[in-house]
């Protein structure tokens, strides 16, 4: 379960960065989930919580955006949305398309936090 070892350095780096504002209460963290990043979001979730415990995190809310596969196809030199992760291919025209413009991302975008 690589999901708890991403909690850890979640809850490490939100540490971090709290310390360094003076030790302010870090009362959420917000995170990019791309569809393609390979984290089962529910194991996050519970991950988020084993690794917060007895930390200044103990209590702080995971905040997850899913982030949905978006390619670029070549032959409507258009991004597009796919509907499947098994299909790689133009929703519109039918074209296979391999560049991934977004879906892999795994990555904290915000800390909210009390002063």
């Amino acid at each position: 379960m690589h999901e708890l070892s991403i909690a850890m350095s979640i809850v490490e780096m939100a540490e971090e960065e709290s310390e360094r504002r003076g030790g302010v209460h870090v009362s959420a963290v917000h995170l990019k989930l791309g569809a393609l990043s390979g984290v089962v979001e529910q194991a996050l979730l519970s991950s988020f919580e084993m690794a917060a415990e007895d930390t200044s995190l103990q209590g702080a809310r995971l905040l997850i955006e899913n982030i949905p596969v978006r390619v670029f196809c070549p032959k409507c030199s258009s991004e597009r949305q796919l509907t499947s992760i098994q299909n790689f291919s133009c929703p519109v025209c039918g074209a296979p398309t391999p560049q991934i413009t977004c879906g892999r991302e795994l990555e904290v975008t915000a800390l909210e936090i009390i002063q």
